[in-house]
């Protein structure tokens, strides 16, 4: 599924009003927030720590998704959407760190992590980090050889 302009203008809209529950000159609050999509209704949804709805919003291209990928390709276009809007809304946000944007599925379970931040450190897809451990293995191997 190859995300359409659209889809990627229906994702910053809801994010933009996830940002406005969250506004500056607000006391920061502790919070991550959860991301929860549904192919059958091409919904996607915006909880807080508390389980309270942020927003709602319908991403057409969604709708009776039959993909078996889905939720791979819905995080990577939320991933692509938290990235372009990092500057401009997220880092305004009066959310204390460390924070994240989790994608959830409808019963609360972490599917994945698509944004965390702790001060000075931003992780925006953990999938960068997959196979650092061998690639720095097979480096010092090579160094001591």
């Amino acid at each position: 599924m190859i995300a359409t302009p659209q889809t990627y203008q229906q994702i910053e809209r809801a994010i933009r009003r996830v940002a406005e529950n969250f506004p500056v000159g607000r006391d920061a609050v502790l919070t991550d927030i959860h991301l929860q999509v549904k192919p059958s209704s091409g919904e996607l949804l915006a909880y807080d720590d508390n389980d309270e709805e942020l927003t709602r919003v319908v991403v057409e291209q969604w709708i009776e998704a039959q993909d078996d990928d889905f939720y791979e390709e819905a995080a990577s276009q939320l991933c692509h959407c938290l990235e372009q809007m990092r500057d401009s809304t997220i880092e305004q946000m009066t959310v204390m760190h460390p924070f994240s944007f989790t994608l959830v599925d409808e019963d609360g379970e972490t599917l994945r992590d698509l944004y965390l931040v702790d001060d000075d450190t931003v992780i925006l897809n953990t999938t960068l980090l997959e196979g650092l451990d061998e690639e720095l293995d097979q480096f010092l191997n090579d160094l001591l050889k």
